[in-house]
């Protein structure tokens, strides 16, 4: 985390999440990483909800096999619904709602939400997002 993920963590980056939490937004981190790995990084943000593919332990040993449904793909969408009914929440509590992705792999979850944003894209998200229209941020330019 310090030597390699807290120089490359952008003020852009940042203030955009600064931003929503500023507003009031409920914010979480989905990702199709594992928790382990991405728990360290929410926590620089400030982001308390972290959805990230969990790793079934054996004897305290990492056993490298996802533990519930993995946050990929259509299990972003999935593991997203199932937070939020655990908050007692769902889509339809949101007049808006915003995912952040820069690949295509996230395009289900981009496609649930009202505001999709195509973020250091890779070329056919950045393709994808062209044809629909949906904003591209660049955070590390």
């Amino acid at each position: 985390m310090d030597e390699v993920i807290a120089p490359a963590l952008r003020p852009k980056a940042r203030a955009l999440v600064d931003g929503h939490r500023e507003r009031g937004d409920l914010c979480a981190i989905v990702t199709a990483t594992n928790e382990f790995v991405t728990a360290p990084i929410a926590r620089a943000f400030g982001i308390e909800h972290l959805i990230a593919t969990g790793v079934e332990q054996d004897a305290g040993r990492y056993t490298g096999r996802p533990r519930g449904t993995p946050s990929f793909r259509e299990g972003k969408v999935r593991r997203t619904d199932e937070w939020l009914a655990s908050l007692g929440r769902d889509w339809n509590g949101f007049a808006r709602s915003y995912f952040y992705s820069d690949s295509v792999n996230d395009i289900p979850l981009l496609e649930r939400v009202t505001d999709p944003i195509a973020t250091n894209p890779d070329p056919r998200l950045a393709a994808l997002a062209g044809e629909r229209g949906w904003p591209v941020v660049r955070l590390f330019e």
